[in-house]
């Protein structure tokens, strides 16, 4: 009855607009009430889940994503990617282009929002006037953007760290996420192959040797973020929090006295819009944090793996289960929200069953993300549609071989966890 009421509560919240930040500190306030536990015990967590200093990671990452995405860093990494793809003149190059451009720009941004417009402004024009349909530019660009909610620096995986209460590295899951990203960008890749010379999409040009170093110096400058953020955590050089300090002086000053296209005046607007990310974000975590401990209090995680029980015992039956429910909640509830609330529940399932916790933290990313690609509360859709100029059911009809990538890719990710764990076993020893 406990679990019932809270969770009833928080659905109950949803249902009628409240915000979920404060759907999720009512539900928990709520629960509370109903097992006896003081007020003051949910206004202490509220305030405990922002105290950790592993949440100065969000701020950081987030503001040099934004620096760098709306720099100017864009169409440089898709002049570069042009660059690379030219070499081979592919049939189907701009959109092998549009892939491999949206990885390097993951790589910097780590939010696949901020990829789909600012990959999507470039290449999706660009793609239509070389003859690809608009609607096929416009998926390719939705879904290769998940890449962002993989690889480092990850908004999500840091969510995800906070999440567990901090017990698993940002730096693990940000190794973590590499090979699942590129996984899924060359499966993305195939899938353009295969669609390019099925409807004679047209080839890639050779861009001029003078042309090609020139494009080359101009990219090197942004993808030396990738080299801080990356090869920093790797080398030891850095924690996570400060790689993303030092990304973002570094983004500041390529962006400003470099490529010199951001205006002065428009830095107060992107600070200000910032600020706004950080704090629905922290806001969401402090609430998130209060409903945590009180569905450990009503004893949620052991009850929920005793239900999976029920069902089987075998670890591969329930890791699909999970995965159809992660996927079913991605559809309904924005990301952040569905790690902060999910997180808590099926984490103890998962290791129950032997999963390893970053292993399960991929597991959960890629699920949520494809969620992200469909309605009705797909954000990165809703964005990639409005920059492609396209509408959803035109989306919708074309978008299903997609859809089919990213699952095959899931469920790689999902049965073989050494695609996930291979690279931080091996470096953060």
């Amino acid at each position: 009855m406990d679990i019932f009421i809270l969770l009833a509560t928080m659905i109950v919240c949803f249902l009628i607009g409240m915000p979920i930040a404060y759907s999720l500190a009512f539900a928990a306030i709520v629960g509370a009430w109903s097992i006896g536990i003081p007020l003051e015990a949910v206004m202490l967590k509220i305030s405990d889940g922002v105290s950790k200093v592993a949440m100065l990671t969000i701020p950081f990452f987030v503001l040099a994503g934004a620096i760098m995405a709306e720099g100017g860093m864009a169409k440089r990494l898709v002049a570069f990617a042009d660059v690379l793809v030219g070499f081979t003149r592919v049939r189907g190059g701009l959109s092998v282009v549009n892939v491999l451009a949206t990885t390097f720009l993951s790589g910097i941004s780590g939010s696949a929002v901020a990829d789909t417009s600012a990959i999507g402004s470039v290449m999706i024009p660009q793609m239509e006037k070389a003859g690809f349909p608009r609607v096929f530019a416009t998926n390719l660009t939705i879904t290769s953007s998940v890449q962002a909610l993989l690889v480092p620096p990850s908004h999500n995986a840091v969510l995800y760290s906070l999440a567990t209460g901090g017990t698993i590295s940002i730096s693990a899951l940000f190794m973590a996420g590499v090979f699942p990203g590129l996984l899924l960008g060359f499966s993305l890749i195939i899938l353009c192959l295969v669609f390019a010379y099925r409807d004679n999409h047209p080839r890639g040009q050779t861009v001029a040797a003078k042309d090609a170093v020139r494009i080359t110096i101009d990219a090197a400058w942004g993808l030396i973020t990738l080299v801080i953020i990356l090869g920093g955590i790797l080398g030891g050089v850095f924690t996570a929090i400060e790689a993303g300090a030092v990304a973002c002086i570094w983004a500041f000053f390529v962006t400003m006295f470099i490529y010199r296209d951001y205006k002065w005046r428009d830095l107060p607007v992107l600070l200000h819009r910032t600020l706004r990310t950080v704090a629905m974000v922290l806001t969401l975590i402090a609430c998130a944090s209060s409903v945590g401990y009180v569905m450990a209090l009503t004893q949620m995680p052991a009850k929920m793996t005793a239900f999976f029980l029920s069902i089987s015992d075998n670890k591969y039956v329930i890791l699909f289960l999970i995965n159809i429910l992660l996927l079913i909640l991605g559809t309904l509830v924005d990301m952040a929200p569905s790690i902060l609330i999910a997180t808590p529940i099926l984490l103890p399932v998962m290791q129950n069953f032997g999963v390893d916790p970053v292993h399960f933290g991929m597991i959960m990313l890629l699920n949520l993300g494809i969620g992200l690609c469909h309605p009705p509360v797909g954000s990165i859709l809703f964005v990639g549609c409005a920059v492609g100029k396209v509408t959803i059911e035109e989306v919708m009809k074309k978008i299903w071989p997609f859809y089919a990538v990213m699952f095959f890719v899931l469920m790689l990710v999902t049965y073989l966890p050494e695609i996930s764990l291979w690279l931080p076993r091996h470096v953060l020893r």
